[in-house]
This record gives structure tokens, sequence and C-alpha cells, in this order.
């Protein structure tokens, strides 16, 4: 192994030395020392009259794949953000890899089976691929572009307050507190959806360890690590992040009261619940789930009588006080926006969106072992914790996790739903998830069961490559391929805009002495990016709007800049389309106008699409004749 990382640094560097792209070269590099290594171990191994079968071939491969990602993402890191020059950079750059390598490798040769909860070694398994996910997370989230989403609640952080329109404050309040810590940069904004992923990870692992053992609570932590909405929630900084840690705290704090019978987990409930309201609505859910457990559940039914779940409840409401004095001072706008407003939507049926995002953030396997789960008849018995029986663990999972969803499928049957919106209650499905892996793996389950087990393994392989792949591409591309022109959902190339239109309102200063402000035409995608990524963010976030000044939805931009506050003001518009610069909506609000232009965005030397912009004078509140 040492000859080979050797071969790493010798190979960069003379690459390097020899004028050869960065990305290019390390590839080069990395391949010939894996190569090496490659040689001699099966030397080594042919000597001793063993053989590598096709399996072992596939398994050195993924792990080589695997350490290629994280490797590039630090050697990135260390070239972008840090500064250092790529001789220097390719150390630590070589140590990631060979902290994949060395133990990816020694494992590959030493067992036979990847196969969790049935496989010599399986925990060792386990607990490197939840490292492996969470420092792939690290790695990369300073430097993947922001998505807009993320690019509006930074814009929320630096408008401070205690609610919003569009969802309560916690979101805002996460991104301010990891920006003061570590300034206005991708990786301060999303630290606190690190810090939320790893809340929620622990408490699915307590969760589960009570529900059913040691072994389940370690698998259901692998799960909460590299399920697609799990892993996108403990890296991406939306109201997604603080709602899952809060909802599986709070599923945690309900199993101990409703099941281990400890009256003092209300109050720690109700401060979960607090937290969650602040958050995000849908929390509330739970609510009922709690509630049709009770009924249910003969045991729980005491519960309805006992003044210590109306005290925990009436704790949540006071931790979410702020948002309700918001909202009464706002006349209740944000409450209207994700009620009365959805409801008053064009019907429409999406149940079958429902069961395609379920797919998408559990996976197939994932929504399948639920639902096997779930299904399944189970006799009364004694829980291994010898508190609560089979039948009481199985139906407090049920009602966290079939309630919510039947909320969600109603509206479906009438109404459009969005990709992320059954994402947190898959928290309660992940014991039911992990437990099945355990148990079907234990007695070598038939049918169902043993398919299901069977297809863990290739889809965690899948989302490993999957997300090691997706960050790679992000951040630094890959040779030959292009990029996708929707910004919105591809994020990249905000970064370039940012810095293109900051010097181009830099240049209208100079020249009329008077700074734009800058209007980004759409609901808040453009602004919000915008802003983010001009030379000095916190300003620009004062002086850069949204398409409402011209009639169109801003969402907060509406509150932050009201249209009558702008009055002849001098802007710079900035769209998609040369047409959203022109026509009677533009010209009728304003005195005078520059003609339409444009520009390129680029990545890594590649032209991602193009932009257009212009400047206008004069801004009137509402539409008059030129």
């Amino acid at each position: 192994m040492t000859i080979g990382l050797l071969a790493d640094l010798l190979v960069f560097d003379a690459m390097i030395a020899g004028g050869t792209a960065v990305e290019a070269a390390q590839t080069v590099s990395f391949a010939a020392a894996t190569a090496l290594i490659y040689m001699l171990a099966r030397a080594v191994l042919a000597s001793t009259g063993h053989t590598w079968d096709v399996p072992v071939h596939g398994r050195l491969a993924l792990v080589s794949v695997m350490a290629l990602f994280l490797r590039s993402g630090v050697l990135s890191l260390v070239i972008t953000v840090w500064g250092w020059p790529a001789y220097l950079a390719i150390f630590p750059a070589i140590i990631a890899t060979a902290a994949v390598t060395v133990p990816g490798y020694s494992f590959c040769l030493s067992t036979s089976a990847w196969r969790f909860g049935r496989a010599p070694r399986w925990r060792e398994l386990a607990v490197g691929v939840i490292a492996y996910a969470f420092v792939l997370r690290l790695v990369y989230c300073g430097q993947v572009e922001l998505l807009p989403e993320e690019a509006y609640y930074w814009n929320y952080s630096q408008h401070l307050d205690i609610g919003y329109l569009d969802h309560p404050p916690m979101v805002a309040w996460l991104i301010r507190l990891g920006t003061s810590a570590v300034g206005d940069s991708a990786f301060g904004v999303r630290i606190g959806a690190l810090f939320c992923g790893a809340v929620a990870s622990f408490f699915a692992y307590r969760l589960t360890r009570n529900l059913f053992d040691e072994a389940s609570a370690l698998v259901a932590a692998l799960l909460m690590q590299l399920l697609p909405f799990f892993f996108a929630a403990g890296m991406l900084m939306t109201p997604d992040a603080p709602l899952t840690a809060a909802w599986a705290a709070a599923l945690y704090f309900l199993e101990r009261a409703l099941l281990a019978r400890r009256s003092g987990a209300w109050w720690w409930a109700g401060v979960c619940m607090g937290i969650g309201l602040l958050s995000k609505y849908t929390i509330g859910l739970l609510v009922p789930a709690v509630l049709v457990f009770m009924l249910l559940d003969p045991q729980s039914r005491r519960w309805l009588w006992n003044w210590k779940p109306y005290a925990a409840a009436l704790l949540a409401l006071a931790i979410f006080s702020p948002t309700i004095v918001w909202n009464a001072r706002h006349d209740w706008i944000s409450f209207a926006f994700q009620t009365s407003r959805r409801l008053a939507e064009i019907p429409r049926f999406s149940l079958h969106k429902l069961i395609a995002s379920s797919l998408v953030l559990i996976t197939p396997t994932g929504f399948c072992a639920t639902a096997a789960a779930l299904s399944a008849v189970r006799p009364n018995g004694s829980g291994q914790s010898g508190i609560a029986s089979v039948e009481r663990q199985w139906r407090f999972i049920g009602a966290s996790v079939l309630v919510p969803l039947a909320v969600f499928a109603a509206f479906s049957l009438r109404h459009d739903v969005k990709l992320d919106w059954t994402g947190t209650l898959w928290v309660g499905a992940v014991p039911a998830m992990a437990h099945g892996i355990i148990d079907s793996g234990a007695i070598l389950a038939a049918g169902i069961r043993g398919r299901i087990q069977n297809a863990w393994t290739p889809t965690i392989v899948a989302l490993l490559l999957l997300f090691g792949s997706a960050l790679c591409y992000l951040a630094l591309g890959f040779p030959g391929l292009g990029y996708n022109q929707h910004m919105e959902l591809i994020p990249i190339g905000w970064r370039d805009l940012g810095r293109q239109i900051g010097e181009t309102a830099e240049e209208i200063r100079t020249r009329t002495g008077v700074a734009p402000l800058i209007v980004g035409m759409d609901r808040y995608a453009t602004a919000s990016e915008l802003a983010f990524y001009a030379p000095e963010p916190a300003q620009a976030a004062k002086a850069t709007s949204s398409d409402h000044l011209f009639g169109g939805i801003g969402l907060m931009y509406e509150q932050w800049f009201p249209i009558k506050s702008q009055t002849g003001r001098t802007m710079l518009l900035v769209a998609w389309d040369s047409h959203e610069l022109t026509g009677t909506r533009i010209e009728s609000r304003v005195s005078r106008l520059e003609p339409v232009r444009d520009g390129v965005l680029r990545h890594d030397g590649k032209v991602v699409r193009r932009y257009y912009y212009r400047t206008v004078y004069g801004y009137r509140d509402s539409p008059g004749d030129n």
C-alpha cells in the first residue's frame, strides 16, 4: 500500500510540473497507484494459492471509486477554499485516499459477503459506510453551490425575524448562527444541516434500540445517513433539516412516554414539538398520530386523562409563540399561505406523484421494506426490553408513519404535492426497515422478506455511487460532460452570475453615481442567488429584490422591498429570457431604459447558459405612460 501511495504522489507531481490540469493529474495518478496496488496484491495472493473471484474484483473497484470521489473533494477543498498549491494539496488528498482504501481493501479481501445482519464483520462495514457518508457531505457541502431555496433562506437570515411568509424562522436562525461562526459561505449556511443530520441519526439510533435491539439501531443509523431524503436533509439547509432532527427526537421521547411509561419524557416531547413547529408546521401531524395510538392502545389511554400530555402541548405552543405573534402582526399570512391558499388551488389528482416521491425519498427498497414490515401479522408477546409488547411496538411505528401519510394521501386526491412533503415522516419507518434487515438476515427469510433483504446491499452500493458522483460533478465537473441549463435544479453557474452582475452593478454605480437595485425577474431564485454570490453578500441582501416589483410574485421580497418604497430608483434587471425584460409591464413602470444586454455563464471553463440584463431608471410604483 505504501508503494502505491508513493507512486500516486510522484505521478501527480510529475504531471503538475508538466502543465497538466489538477483534476486530470489526480485522476491519472490515482489510477496508476490503484493499478500498482492491485497487481502487487494479486501477485502476493497468487503466491499463497488464493484466487480472486468476480465479486472480489467488484468490491475492490467500488472501494476505489469511493476513495476517488472523496479525494477529489478533499483536493478541491484544499486548493480552492484553503488556497494551498497543488503540490502540497495532494498530501491531504492522499491521506483521504488511504483512509478509504486501506480499511476498504482489507475488508474486501478478508470477508466474502457484504450482508448487513448476517455477514461476518458486518458491523465494521456499517460503521465504515456511516463515517464515509458523513465525511463525504462534510467535504463537499462548502463547495457545491447553494440551491435557490438555500440562498432564499440565507436571505431570511439577513432579514432576521421571528416569522416569515412561507416557513417558520428556525432555518433562518440556524443559518445566521452558522454564518456568524464561519462567514457567509456555503459551509456556513450548511453547517446547521450537518448538525441536524447528526442529531436525527442519534435519536433514530436510540429509538430503534429501545424498540428492538442494538444491531437494528446500528442499521437505523446507517439508513439515516444513506436514504436519499435523509442524506439531503443532512447537508442542504432547508426547513427539512431542523424538522427531521426535531421529528426524530420527538418520536424518541414519545416512545419513552407511551411505551416505557416515563412521564418526564412528555416535557422533552413538548420541547421537541415546539422546536419542530419553529422549523416547519408539518410536525403538527404527530399530534393526531399520538392520539390514534392512544385510542388503539389500551395501556396508553390513561394518558388521555393525565395532565402531562396537555402540559407538554402547552409547552410546545409556548416555544412556538414567537411565530404566532408574528402571524398575528401580519394578518396570519403564513398560516393562510400553508392552509387556505393550498386548499384553494385548482383541484388536481396527484396521488401517483405522492407515491413516486416516496419511492425517490426512501428508495423502492425502503418503501417495500416499510410496507412489508407494517403489513406483517405478529402475535402478542413481550418485547426484548420487557417493557412493551411486540404488538405495542409495531402499533407505535404504524401510527407514527401511517397517520401522517394518510393525511398527505387524502390531500393528494384533489391537490398537487411536492417532492419533499412526506420525507420527514419516514423517520418513523426507519426502525421498521432496520429491524427487517436484521431479522431477515438472522433467519434467512424466504419470499418477499428475503427478496427485500437481498435488495438492500445493491441499493446501498447504488446510493454510495450516486451521491459520490453527484457531489463530484456539482463541485468539480467531469471531463467531457457538460452542465444542465436548469440552474434552479442543478446549482452550477450561480457563483459566476453573482460575480458578473456584481461587476456590472459597480460599473453602473461608477458611471451614474447611484448604486442600482438588482432585480431578479422571478419569484425568489435569481434574486436570492445574486445576493449570496455578490462580492459583498451582506450588503447585497439589502439591495437585491425580485419580480414582484413588476407585477410578479416575490414571497418575502414583497415584505422586504415594498413597491412604494422603491419609487425613483435605478434598477438592474436580470433574467433568463430577453423577452422578460421588454414589453409593457417593464416599460410602463420606468422613465428610461437602456438596451437589453446578454452574458455567458461558465463553470470550470465550460459554458452553462446565457443570461440577459437591462438597466432602467426612474421606477414608478404603479404603471404609467412613458
